[in-house]
């Protein structure tokens, strides 16, 4: 099918430009084609605003970055109507959030309203200005980034907000071989430039991608072993004592959806036409990671979410 082709050599192209993070890489693919938005969380300077560049260069989508700050207003991600003083009439002027792919920069620094108008735009895929509501494109993807480091100044994100994120990646620093292999890359850009794509994929390629990986086969047995990893999040204690005293909430039925299609295209990515239970391993801790909140006696005791969604896959059996 030329449009997997034409995803897997965006693949290829991505992994000799982001060294190091093929995690990353693989993640922002299956946000893609999920139709999702991606949540990472890394330290400064591990190429995630590389990334998702990256990746617009290699699609035929535009690309915006927005810097959050705490003086950040909503009007500044979606846009303010402008009075026209020839007319008397106010015009919609748009704002960064109408591109097809938003890098939302250390997205912890924003308050709550400004939060609270990127969810309506991830969530509803539209912008409410005053009376009127504006569509934003179909292929529309969010990438968030949060600093780890640095608290002082920051807002948390609420559930809410965490849930609409298909997938909370967490990014580390990369091994002294690849580190060296960095350093000649960047002299290299230096000297001559970035490397470009040969070609750009279509977004008719990415949507008809999404339908392949919705039709992909499920087997019953492996649907409810999807079924049940989210119903020891929720029912805790029916699999494992600890667990139970370890998760206060679990995932929601979004979390069920969001496992399942990025299973699918965790399988559609590897040239499979069915997805199997490593599918759904592969993927369980990016989905879950900000799905499952913690009870008090977990945080008191150091437990943190990828210990309990380890746990999980401890406990419950493959179908």
């Amino acid at each position: 099918m030329p449009h997997r082709d034409a995803l897997l050599a965006l693949r290829q192209y991505l992994t000799t430009q982001i060294l190091g993070q093929e995690r990353l890489v693989d993640r922002l693919l299956i946000a893609l084609l999920a139709d999702g938005h991606l949540l990472v969380e890394g330290a400064p300077g591990l190429a995630k605003t590389k990334a998702i560049k990256d990746l617009a260069a290699g699609l035929e989508a535009e690309f915006h970055r927005i810097q959050f700050t705490p003086d950040l207003l909503p009007a500044d991600i979606t846009g303010t109507e402008i009075y026209r003083p020839e007319d008397g009439s106010f015009v919609f002027q748009r704002g960064p959030i109408f591109h097809h792919l938003v890098l939302a920069d250390e997205i912890n620094r924003a308050p709550a309203k400004v939060q609270s108008a990127l969810l309506e735009a991830m969530a509803e895929r539209q912008v409410s200005i005053g009376r009127s509501t504006y569509a934003l494109p179909p292929l529309f993807l969010v990438m968030a980034t949060q600093n780890p480091i640095e608290q002082e100044g920051t807002y948390p994100l609420p559930e809410a907000q965490l849930d609409r994120f298909l997938m909370h990646v967490k990014i580390g620093y990369p091994d002294a071989s690849v580190e060296r292999r960095i350093l000649q890359q960047a002299r290299g850009e230096a000297l001559s430039g970035e490397a470009q794509p040969e070609q750009r994929v279509s977004q008719q390629a990415i949507f008809a991608a999404r339908r392949d990986i919705l039709g992909l086969y499920m087997a019953d047995a492996v649907e409810e072993y999807l079924v049940q990893l989210i119903m020891a999040t929720r029912h805790p204690a029916r699999f494992d004592a600890e667990l139970g005293e370890w998760i206060a909430w679990g995932a929601s039925p979004r979390g069920s959806i969001a496992l399942d299609r990025c299973a699918r295209a965790h399988a559609w990515l590897a040239g499979r036409d069915f997805v199997s239970p490593e599918d759904i391993q592969a993927v369980l801790f990016d989905v879950l990671r900000h799905r499952v909140i913690l009870s008090f006696e977990a945080e008191a005791a150091g437990v943190d979410q990828d210990r309990v969604v380890q746990r999980i896959l401890d406990v419950v059996a493959v179908a």
